[in-house]
């Protein structure tokens, strides 16, 4: 079985909710899901979506020791779609877990560009639908990746759509008076989402893929210690951190940056490549 503080759980969506063009909101539940724990801000969970035609996931062997060699060595046409997201919310009384689901309308003429997870949660995701879910059991987990020193001055964020659940998290979390300023990167102006904060926080939305670097680059960022966070397209994620440490000179280890999805890569393709090496 996984070790804590991680373990599997059987849930079902509960219902719905079309939150903006490119984003889908799903409510999860089941009987174990009071035992699930977060230390919100960014904290991940592997998700294993049905195949289409399956009423549920075929999940790997959760007493193996290593489950992750357990589920790459299932049938890939078969085996649960394995997916990692950031948990939105992790709601009590009642006991949901909300996980919130960046989706792309495919072109006519282009349907196979669309990834599985955006398929499903566009049109499979059913109030009854089974979905296997690993998270963790313990509020301290190795799952979520901010964690500004306690000598931070402001925190900087970037992110695109991929990376608004985990951005609202953080601002909700963060007390007040913590100086932040946030880039926040769209297809649309109509995926804009309100997200609410104690901190005193100026948050810029930005239209157009790979805007981020530059409207960063020419802004005035506050004197003090910084602690920066980037999230969202591996090549916008790279000039970012590029920027502050080579030109603005922050700290390495002062900035955080993570790679939520390429372009030009399915995350299929990416988990092909990971099993070939």
């Amino acid at each position: 079985m996984t070790d804590a503080p991680f373990q599997f759980f059987d849930t079902q969506v509960l219902r719905t909710e079309r939150l903006t063009p490119s984003m889908v909101r799903v409510a999860l539940g089941g009987s174990d899901v009071a035992r699930m724990a977060s230390g919100g801000r960014d904290q991940r969970v592997k998700v294993f979506l049905p195949q289409p035609g399956q009423s549920a996931p075929v999940m790997p062997d959760t007493d193996s020791p290593d489950w992750y060699a357990a589920w790459r060595a299932l049938d890939p046409g078969v085996r649960g779609i394995m997916r990692t997201y950031t948990i939105r919310e992790l709601r009590r009384d009642p006991h949901e877990l909300i996980v919130d689901f960046a989706v792309h309308e495919p072109a006519p003429d282009a349907r196979d560009t669309e990834g599985p997870a955006s398929r499903w949660a566009r049109t499979a995701a059913r109030p009854g639908t089974r979905v296997g879910v690993l998270a963790p059991v313990e509020e301290e987990n190795a799952a979520y990746d901010f964690r500004p020193p306690e000598d931070t001055d402001w925190i900087l964020l970037t992110g695109d759509e991929s990376a608004l659940p985990a951005v609202a998290g953080i601002l909700e979390a963060l007390p007040p008076s913590t100086r932040v300023l946030a880039w926040l990167e769209l297809h649309d102006p109509a995926d804009r989402q309100e997200l609410l904060t104690k901190a005193d926080a100026d948050i810029t939305w930005l239209t157009g893929e790979g805007t981020t670097t530059e409207a960063i680059r020419a802004a005035r960022l506050p004197a003090g210690t910084p602690y920066a966070w980037i999230a969202g397209e591996s090549a916008t994620v790279r000039s970012v951190r590029r920027h502050l440490v080579g030109e603005r000179g922050m700290a390495r280890e002062r900035v955080k940056f993570t790679g939520y999805w390429r372009k030009g890569a399915t995350e299929d393709q990416l988990l092909s490549n990971n099993e070939q090496a």
